[in-house]
């Protein structure tokens, strides 16, 4: 008897876990990835570039040198790190917004950094703004997407090069966006 309830038990919580790692919104995962990639990059831009870090080994060699390198901050782990822990807090300035002549939906970022100008203010007639749960569902994506992808995240941005990240990232390694060079291929 005891044997078929744990039977019982382990079927029904696999069910649940397996529904719920399905039931991801795409637009709302695909949004949360492009967001993190937007903010870090704008976080990474407003570093000093002449601003480094010591990196490495910092035990004496036999010879009594001591083998370390200087990275850039604005790339460098550490940092990324960082700003990793934040990123998410940033999300409650995105909101639904609606292509007019697509109508595809992502959300995307509505109110302007401090440092643009007044013209960077988006029009607003596309945007839906559902109130705070909307921004509190992009948040918890957003936090989702930092806990599982984290080393991933820092090993993307960490590179020199900066092409195609949003596609590497979202598309690539998480898989909630589509890429575009796939989706050219299938048709």
């Amino acid at each position: 008897m005891t044997a078929w309830v744990i039977q019982m038990m382990v079927m029904v919580l696999s069910v649940f876990t397996g529904s719920s790692q399905g039931k991801r919104d795409k637009v709302l995962y695909c949004s949360a990835c492009k967001a993190i990639v937007d903010e870090l990059n704008h976080s990474i831009s407003q570093v000093d570039p002449k601003k480094t870090i010591n990196v490495g080994s910092f035990r004496l060699n036999p010879d009594g040198t001591m083998k370390d390198k200087k990275v850039p901050f604005a790339r460098s782990e550490t940092h990324l790190s960082e700003l990793l822990d934040g990123v998410c807090n940033s999300m409650s300035d995105y909101a639904l917004y609606v292509d007019p002549i697509t109508q595809h939906k992502q959300y995307r970022r509505f109110a302007p950094r401090s440092s643009a100008s007044t013209d960077d203010f988006p029009d607003f007639k596309n945007f839906q703004f559902d109130g705070p749960e909307a921004s509190n569902d992009l948040k918890f994506a957003c936090e989702t997407l930092v806990e599982e992808l984290e080393e991933e995240i820092i090993s993307v941005l960490s590179r020199d090069r900066q092409e195609n990240v949003h596609e590497e990232l979202c598309s690539r390694v998480s898989d909630y966006c589509e890429d575009s060079s796939r989706a050219n291929e299938e048709l």
